[in-house]
């Protein structure tokens, strides 16, 4: 993220709480199925995306470029 300017150092990620779900309008989840908490009236996106982990770094950038576009697409269809 870093190659794009973008500094993730102090961050870790985060469980998806009732609380984060109540304060979304749109919830995007990445696989937690029923795990995550669901709240009538919110609008959910399940984005199936490949896990990066064990994937060499040309596939993890072609990840984020994925993610990228489609976190674009959504402002743009929210505004």
């Amino acid at each position: 993220m870093r190659e794009v300017g973008i500094d993730l150092s102090g961050y870790q990620p985060r469980k998806v709480t009732t609380e984060l779900v109540e304060w979304a309008a749109v919830v995007v989840t990445m696989g937690c199925g029923d795990a995550c908490p669901s709240i009538a009236g919110r609008r959910y996106l399940e984005w199936q995306l490949l896990d990066p982990e064990h994937e060499p770094l040309e596939r993890v950038r072609q990840l984020r470029d994925e993610i990228e576009r489609r976190v674009e697409d959504l402002v743009s269809e929210l505004a």
